[in-house]
């Protein structure tokens, strides 16, 4: 079972660095690259030919991440509801992840606008300039707001990844746990002390034994 969890983590870990770098690599270097031709309407297929050779790589590495993490959170359900503060921070971690997967399917459909705008004469990548289509100008728009949002919520979603890497240290989960079976004890009608507390060892030893501790 550890194995199979550090395979889990690899993909996620993995995927969701290209991603993160891919992206803001692509608004930096492909785009910003793209401004330094000369001829003002080759800008646009040039950095267009970057992307979509990048799309399939971007693709394949939030698939890995998708996977990755639907697989931990599989593996780590039972601290999930046994680790006071987990459920709330997969939340975030959750919303995090959909909108990033929202925000990179937009921004793919507007490069795909612009893809086969053909070469009109553009100041930048998601720059018009005063011969710029008014089509192509919105689009450029959206992209050159959008292109920022990408790496913005996939560098959120790797520091609530490494939060969550803390909760697991033993401690963490040692005091999550008994601050979990603790609540329990004073809610009404939920779980009796000693039940709590035979809760919170037994998801002690099931996440050490998950993580060769």
């Amino acid at each position: 079972m550890s194995d199979s969890h550090t395979t889990l983590r690899s993909m996620h870990d993995l995927g969701l660095a290209a991603w993160f770098g891919g992206s803001l690599m692509g608004a930096f270097g492909v785009n910003g690259a793209a401004t330094r031709i000369d001829d003002s309407t080759k800008r646009l297929p040039t950095a267009s030919a970057g992307w979509t050779r990048w799309t399939p790589v971007n693709a394949a590495a939030i698939g890995a991440h998708l996977a990755g993490a639907v697989g931990e959170l599989v593996t780590e359900s039972p601290r999930m509801a046994a680790q006071r503060g987990v459920g709330r921070a997969s939340t975030v971690k959750t919303a995090l992840t959909v909108g990033a997967l929202a925000v990179t399917g937009y921004s793919r459909l507007l490069g795909m606008r612009l893809a086969k705008a053909g070469t009109p004469s553009v100041q930048g990548v998601t720059e018009p300039n005063g011969q710029t289509p008014a089509h192509v100008a919105a689009s450029q728009r959206q992209l050159k707001m959008l292109q920022w949002a990408i790496p913005a919520l996939t560098g959120a979603l790797i520091v609530v990844t490494a939060y969550m890497g803390e909760q697991q240290k033993p401690g963490q989960v040692l005091r999550g746990i008994l601050g979990r079976a603790n609540g329990l004890t004073h809610a009404p009608g939920r779980m009796g002390k000693g039940a709590g507390g035979m809760a919170a060892m037994h998801a002690v030893r099931r996440h050490m034994a998950m993580n060769g501790r």
